[in-house]
């Protein structure tokens, strides 16, 4: 650490393990304005953030109104993976306690919005009686632990998915605030110590994938901590084990950067879980805690070096760790649409715009799932797949839902099924661009250019977010379309389809309706001048930023 503690170090050393004054705050009878900040940066560790409606603060300012706040509550839900139960129950809470909507995330979770302050106890404890928590969804601890959504019946996808619970398990924090707050548990004794995260936690977030190198759908670099299967036929033996990614990023503020992780050692296949813990704890001595600008494991990697990293890790499990090989290739298989899962049974994956999950979606879905109960993941893409549906209910299922004019994959332009959007506004503090709310229409500009060249059947992945902070993983796909002011972009290309290369910028401070117009130069460059089998991603690479930006130049001139 190269400075003071930052205030959020200060209230989580005064937490008495993430306390603080929340209980008192959100069932003050007379709660007026928003929560303090002690509180506010207390609740993200227990699935929460207060939130305000952006829209209408400024003409409730001026009436002399206070603003319209509410809370964000995020559910963890390990590999996606949930119960037909569960979604009923989810979906019930959606109307009893927020907004009418659904949201599935980019972390494959489950958020909820516009939830009250006096609806947010009940909330999260009926969250709870579910099997389900929102402990540790958000905060300076391990975030929801993602894996492919893919529910195929072999012996590699069971131990993905195996791992990814167990972690998720064993990294939560120890701490019993979050049952005593808001499940009504008594409290004994003193605050509980933490053996992994210690009085202060992490200096930051810390995200978790597991993925096979078939199936990079869980964007495995663009986490903190990753691991890569390495098999043969259906037997596992072992792990990559990658460090230091992450996708935020502050404008106008170069020593902040998205990256990609490194691949730092190999492990054997049941050495996961202590070398999480290890991982943990080396974010945790030799994070920033003075700036959290400058947090994130990522930087530590980058700045101390693979070789370090390996080092400190072998130091920590008491033996040498074997460096990595150099990381396969990775793919992105098609999982929206029917698919045999290898069990005699079938899974159907189903596009979810911006995973906003609303009105005759909501309605189909919760039909499906009282009538023929079928297993709910949710994708890193933001999608939802419906899993062990018998094959002789196929028809059935797929007639019920295209009655309530359900999109279907095959409904859908490459490009839109392999797009991502955040939140964004109004709702979201950090959001300087709106997100979810122009995502169809940036996607029906840039489809329109696509066609205009011959290249709608092109898989493209677009990612749109209101902010640097990259929630929909802008930096890793082919194009990246990040907010920077009201109405403005950054766009960002050159990275790859299957997540293994980051983008560079290619325009700044772009109007909206803009965005296509600055990309169709290189659609039409690529149509004409791409090799063989070359991804629009890939060619940006190729070509680099100067050439490209030429292009843009080029045809302002024109």
């Amino acid at each position: 650490m190269s400075g003071k503690p930052s205030g959020a170090e200060a209230i989580k050393a005064d937490s008495r393990a993430l306390r603080g004054s929340i209980a008192e705050e959100i069932t003050a009878a007379e709660a007026r304005g928003g929560l303090s900040e002690g509180a506010y940066t207390l609740l993200k560790f227990h699935g929460t953030y207060e939130q305000f409606d952006r829209d209408s603060a400024t003409e409730r300012k001026q009436r002399g109104e206070d603003k319209d706040w509410s809370f964000m509550v995020r559910v963890r839900a390990p590999a996606g993976r949930l119960t037909a139960a569960q979604w009923l129950a989810l979906d019930n809470l959606a109307d009893t306690h927020a907004d009418g909507t659904l949201r599935l995330t980019t972390r494959q979770g489950v958020q909820f919005h516009g939830i009250l302050r006096q609806d947010l106890k009940g909330s999260i404890a009926a969250i709870n009686n579910t099997l389900l928590t929102t402990l540790a969804a958000c905060g300076d601890v391990v975030r929801n632990v993602i894996t492919t959504a893919a529910p195929r019946a072999d012996a590699i996808h069971a131990r993905l998915e195996a791992e990814a619970f167990r972690l998720s398990a064993e990294l939560l924090p120890r701490s019993r605030a979050h049952h005593q707050i808001f499940l009504d548990e008594e409290a004994v004794g003193a605050p509980e110590k933490e053996p992994l995260y210690g009085p202060t936690y992490l200096p930051r977030k810390f995200k978790i994938a597991l993925a096979h190198p078939d199936d990079n759908t869980p964007d495995v670099l663009a986490n903190d901590l990753g691991f890569v299967a390495l098999t043969e036929g259906e037997t596992l033996k072992g792990w990559i084990v990658t460090v230091g990614g992450g996708m935020g990023m502050t404008h106008n503020k170069p020593a902040t950067y998205p990256r990609l992780a490194d691949a730092i050692c190999v492990i054997g296949p049941d050495d996961v879980l202590e070398m999480a813990k290890a991982v943990v704890r080396l974010s945790r001595d030799h994070g920033d805690r003075s700036d959290r600008k400058h947090a994130r494991l990522k930087y530590v990697v980058a700045e101390r070096g693979v070789a370090w990293v390996r080092e400190r890790l072998a130091a920590d499990l008491g033996r040498v760790l074997e460096p990595a090989p150099p990381l396969p290739r990775f793919t992105m298989p098609e999982l929206l649409g029917w698919h045999e899962q290898g069990d005699g049974k079938l899974w159907l994956g189903l596009p979810v715009a911006s995973g906003r999950v609303a009105g005759t979606l909501r309605l189909a879905l919760r039909q499906v799932m009282e009538r023929f109960a079928p297993r709910p993941i949710v994708t890193a893409q933001q999608n939802l797949l419906l899993a062990d549906i018998a094959a002789e209910d196929r028809a059935e299922v797929e007639a019920l839902l295209r009655a309530q004019g359900v999109t279907f994959a095959e409904d859908l332009t490459p490009l839109a099924r392999w797009s991502l959007a955040c939140v964004a506004l109004p709702t979201c503090g950090q959001s300087l661009a709106e997100g979810e709310r122009v995502h169809a229409p940036i996607v029906a500009d840039v489809d329109a250019a696509l066609a205009r060249h011959g290249l709608s059947g092109e898989r493209i992945s677009l990612r749109l977010t209101g902010c640097p902070n990259g929630c929909a993983r802008p930096y890793a796909g082919d194009i990246g379309v990040v907010g920077r002011a009201p109405g403005l972009y950054t766009i960002f290309v050159g990275g790859d389809f299957e997540g293994t290369r980051l983008s560079y910028l290619l325009a700044d401070k772009v109007k909206q309706a803009q965005i296509a117009g600055h990309l169709e130069p290189l659609f039409a460059s690529w149509a004409v001048n791409r090799l063989d089998g070359e991804g629009f991603g890939d060619f940006c690479a190729r070509i680099g930023q100067t050439a490209a930006r030429a292009l843009l130049a080029s045809e302002a001139a024109a």
